[in-house]
């Protein structure tokens, strides 16, 4: 255990200081317009203030380059755990552009939509947003997330899919999609996809081969299981689509297979050891989330099935430096996935299969290897991270709450996943200097290899090979010996930095060390 460098005692002092060190380098530092972050009341010279007076971190830490742009489709109200999520990406909302939350169905809610729960949380999240831009910038106002807040198809499936069948919802994302930007758009599916499926086929009707092609290249789409049977129709209807799921029948009988289950489903499905699942259960919900955590707590329901079901979907998509966006096959807090065809499928999607596995030892000493380890590796890391946000609702000063450190990679102070070409023989050194912490924390510095995300493979091309280690797991600087290899492969390390405060928070970075012959 390290503790961080000497910042000024005075985090005002701090802030300014770094802020003023960043915008030396220029306002191209800065990435965005200088009018606007995407949202009609955020101005970004209010935002670089916000870092001159009080921000004690540096600003590519709140206002990355590409903040991922996020059109959630829900079915809320069916169980508890949509309600649960919308919490959750609220207190996150300076970390997308959230251009869409639709009310949807599913097979669990047919035959309404319920919009008005949407605009309830955008009441309390109104009521919340003046405490949560003391400790970040960049939150929405809630006026302009009830801008794109629409209703979806108003029927269960692709019955309510058709020619004179679009909705608010479904012309909503098309709008979406059509606009000039360069960054994907990711569509988070919590119930049925029937929304996505109408703006498909109306824009099949009304557009070329060609700007078809273009439109669906844009779109991410990540889905909670099939709660419809829509999401088999979009994968064989548009081969183009990505499309991250584990494919099920409309009912609930085969999610316990599922990667999302990873989140929190080890008892109702049956399928984990239950790591630290204290977590993720009332009790502990009440205390850190619900209760004493302002309105947004109090509209967080107790679980009845599992928590949070549909939370993986905009989980990874968080900047946290694990660069999940730039694959699902590179892991973090959304889980892992393989780009491979199932049976019955008609094409690659992203899916669970034997390598999309990752084996993790829980904190009772039982070592799984399955899908959910993928999420459930990071339970305890999200969940403070999640509680700390539910702190910063109630906490009027920066100093009353926890803020994540601020790790540094090779000198590289963003959060970019940072990839090193290395030959067989070289050593690769990998440091952590400059790693502090915006609070004074104390933090230890952690590095592992994720040897699922990684391409290496042993001789036999199964495993990774045991032999190929960190000189050092814990500190500010490791060193890894470039293994022989016949082919190209891909080595990847994790640089972990956890604080001391309350809750503990973590921040990462990944490097990837390409290994060439």
């Amino acid at each position: 255990m390290r503790p961080a460098p000497e910042p000024p005692r005075d985090p005002v002092q701090f802030a300014r200081l770094r802020a003023e060190a960043l915008f030396a380098q220029g306002p191209s530092r800065f990435a965005l317009s200088p009018t606007t972050d995407g949202f009609p009341d955020v101005d970004t010279y209010r935002d670089l203030e916000f870092y001159l007076e009080i921000e004690p971190v540096p600003q590519t830490r709140w206002l990355p380059d590409h903040q991922p742009r996020l059109f959630v489709l829900t079915d809320i109200s069916n169980e508890p755990d949509d309600e649960e999520s919308m919490v959750r990406l609220l207190v996150y909302a300076n970390e997308f552009d959230i251009e869409g939350l639709v009310a949807t169905t599913s097979t669990w809610l047919r035959n309404t939509t319920r919009v008005d729960l949407i605009h309830r949380q955008l009441d309390a999240y109104s009521q919340a947003r003046s405490n949560l831009l003391k400790h970040a910038p960049g939150f929405p106002s809630a006026e302009a997330l009830r801008a794109v807040t629409a209703v979806g198809q108003p029927a269960y499936g692709l019955a309510a899919v058709g020619e004179g069948k679009s909705t608010p919802g479904s012309r909503l994302l098309i709008a979406a999609a059509d606009k000039a930007d360069a960054r994907p758009l990711w569509v988070p599916v919590w119930g049925g996809a029937n929304t996505l499926a109408q703006a498909l086929f109306d824009a099949r009707r009304e557009r070329s081969p060609e700007a078809l092609q273009t439109l669906v290249g844009k779109l991410r789409v990540y889905a909670i299981s099939d709660q419809d049977d829509s999401g088999p129709w979009l994968r064989r209807e548009f081969p183009g689509l990505f499309y991250i799921v584990s494919p099920s029948g409309s009912d609930w009988k085969e999610y316990w297979r599922a990667t999302w289950t990873g989140i929190s489903g080890d008892r109702h499905y049956k399928n984990g050891p239950g790591h630290k699942f204290h977590l993720v259960d009332n009790p502990w919900l009440e205390t850190n989330i619900i209760k004493n955590h302002g309105p947004l707590g109090a509209l967080y329901p107790r679980l009845e099935y599992i928590m949070e079901g549909d939370t993986p979907s905009f989980l990874g998509l968080i900047n946290n430096g694990l660069g999940w966006h730039l694959s699902p096959a590179y892991g973090g807090w959304g889980g892992r996935y393989a780009l491979y065809q199932p049976y019955g499928e008609t094409r690659s999607i992203w899916s669970n299969n034997q390598d999309s596995r990752d084996a993790f030892t829980a904190d009772n000493g039982q070592t799984q290897c399955t899908d959910m380890a993928t999420i459930w590796r990071w339970r305890e890391h999200f969940q403070h991270d999640f509680a700390a946000r539910m702190d910063w609702c109630v906490a009027d000063d920066y100093r009353k709450a926890n803020h994540n450190p601020v790790a540094v990679l090779n000198g590289d102070t963003t959060k970019r996943v940072i990839e090193l070409t290395a030959k067989p023989g070289e050593t690769v050194t990998l440091s952590a200097e400059g790693t502090d912490d915006p609070d004074g924390d104390a933090f230890e510095a952690r590095w592992w290899i994720y040897p699922e995300a990684s391409t290496l493979r042993d001789t036999r091309g199964h495993s990774f090979p045991p032999n190929v280690a960190l000189s050092n797991a814990n500190g500010l600087t490791t060193r890894l010996t470039v293994p022989a290899v016949k082919k190209p492969a891909a080595i990847h390390i994790i640089l972990e930095a956890q604080d001391r405060g309350t809750p503990s928070l973590w921040a990462y970075r990944r490097a990837i060390i390409q290994v060439q012959p």
